[in-house]
């Protein structure tokens, strides 16, 4: 790549992300056993000219006071490669990461696996992606640096394991190098895909940084992720008293205004921090889902919200609630509490849609909530229009804004279904009972968060509000064991 990034060393990068004077290495001279002499005099000058005695280095130190644990590939030594001796060092380091209990930071940039040892050091990415997987399992962050360039062997592991995962601008990004691909047919790979910025737009890596920011966001993101508040006292079981009473068809009229707050201005003004993750991670992202971290006072969370903001042009898709199910594995991983946000006028119905497997994601997340073992929370924000708004719902609390409601159909459906004609529709509103008020009578929702007299008059005033009660109810729910709350939330469905 003619314009690719300036490319920091190993101990470049460490002393640019941590605070000064606080690494210290982990590391022990490689094993270099039964290694041929010309392979010994290869690596004893990668040595040389690097300045460090093997492709990665392992270590600690803190992060704007917090201690982390660090995996940094060396691109002077042998291009970064992975060979025996390195994992040996990599699988140490992840372990031991482990065993203390502290976050674990990668930041490979690497050709893959060491030609030089072959088959040997291929597969070594499976004893890596085990040790990650352990780390993980352990409720322990992982969080990954992905820079110029990271390929082959290491992007297909530990590079793309990462709960959060971000990469430096220009980078050179994939699997198969272009060398290689070259070599192979005969032609230089197509321009401009194996690029940060291309897997940033197709949802796989969720931010593009430059390594002049990396503490920032580490800083946030890990602040959001280990964040643990005091439990205070249970939350109200009903809905607020000042909740007047409002006609379903009514309700429904004010949920469609253009000007209804959704998920940005909540985050906007309710959040105390939000650090926006982005797709699937496995190469779709969807403008009708929202995915980030974020912190409502001291109350961290996975949040999902559907934005009525990215609807507007694109009906939410299969991919948004692939998306969704991602935040649904990590809020499980991390052990962090999930909000989910309804406000959707309905899922795309399309050719696309149908084959993208709409009704079995709408199913995969019914079944996923039901049963995750992490504290839940709904928050039904406005529109909640059939299978699409109903794959959100299943939580241990459901909080309501006063005019947000839930119908299989839009009311127009209904009626033309029943009445064949869409004049019905207001009756068939009140028939349905979709009310968030109705819906709070059957159990369904444990609180509703007034209006006064409609969101979209006093977003600012409302979203606050919201938050409060977002902040309240996540805090109730934390300290609960998740499983014990998994168990109680299927019986409360099986109940309904």
């Amino acid at each position: 790549m003619s314009d690719s990034p300036r490319r920091l060393s190993a101990h470049q990068l460490i002393d640019l992300v941590l605070d000064e004077g606080s690494w210290v290495s982990w590391d022990v001279p490689p094993d270099r056993t039964g290694v041929s002499p010309s392979y010994a005099a290869e690596l004893e000058a990668a040595a040389e000219r690097s300045g460090v005695d093997e492709s990665v280095l392992t270590g600690e130190g803190t992060m704007r006071g917090r201690r982390i644990a660090v995996l940094a590939c060396e691109f002077g030594f042998l291009a970064g490669s992975i060979g025996r001796a390195a994992a040996d060092r990599l699988v140490a380091g992840i372990e031991r990461a482990t065993r203390e209990g502290i976050p674990l930071v990668a930041a490979p940039v690497s050709g893959g696996t060491r030609m030089q040892e072959g088959t040997p050091a291929f597969v070594q990415m499976i004893r890596i992606s085990a040790a990650i997987a352990a780390h993980k399992a352990a409720g322990l962050p992982y969080l990954v640096y992905l820079r110029h360039p990271t390929t082959g062997g290491v992007m297909a592991s530990w590079g793309s394991l990462g709960h959060i995962t971000v990469a430096e601008p220009g980078a050179l990004v994939g699997f198969l190098g272009p060398r290689v691909y070259q070599a192979l047919y005969g032609e230089a790979f197509p321009e401009g895909v194996q690029t940060s910025e291309n897997l940033y737009a197709h949802g796989i890596i969720d931010a593009v940084l430059p390594p002049e920011e990396i503490a920032g966001i580490l800083d946030r993101a890990l602040t959001i992720l280990q964040l643990r508040p005091a439990q205070v006292g249970a939350p109200s079981p009903t809905s607020e008293l000042d909740t007047p009473d409002v006609d379903a068809w009514q309700a429904i009229t004010i949920s469609r205004r253009p000007d209804r707050p959704g998920v940005r201005r909540l985050l906007r003004y309710a959040a105390e921090d939000v650090i926006p993750l982005n797709g699937t991670g496995e190469g779709e992202a969807d403008p009708g889902l929202l995915i980030a971290l974020a912190r409502f006072g001291d109350a961290p969370c996975v949040f999902l919200g559907q934005d009525r903001r990215g609807q507007t042009n694109q009906p939410m898709g299969p991919g948004a609630l692939r998306e969704a199910r991602r935040g649904m594995r990590l809020a499980h991983e991390l052990g962090l509490p999930l909000v989910t946000v309804i406000d959707t006028p309905g899922a795309a119905l399309s050719a696309e849609a149908e084959e993208g497997g709409m009704a079995g994601e709408i199913a995969r997340c019914l079944a996923d909530l039901v049963s995750l073992e992490a504290p839940t929370l709904c928050l039904m924000l406005g529109e909640g229009n059939g299978g699409g708004a109903l794959a959100f719902l299943p939580a241990d609390r459901v909080v309501a804004a006063q005019h947000a409601w839930l119908s299989p159909l839009p009311p127009e459906g209904a009626s033309a279904i029943v009445h064949r004609d869409v004049e019905h529709a207001p009756e068939m509103a009140r028939a349905q009972q979709v009310r968030a008020t109705d819906l709070c009578d059957r159990g369904l929702v444990d609180r509703i968060v007034p209006e006064r007299p409609d969101a979209a008059d006093e977003p600012e005033e409302f979203c606050r509000r919201v938050g409060a009660v977002l902040e309240q109810e996540l805090t109730g729910l934390i300290a609960q064991d998740p499983r014990v709350l998994a168990s109680r939330r299927a019986a409360r469905f099986a109940g309904q």
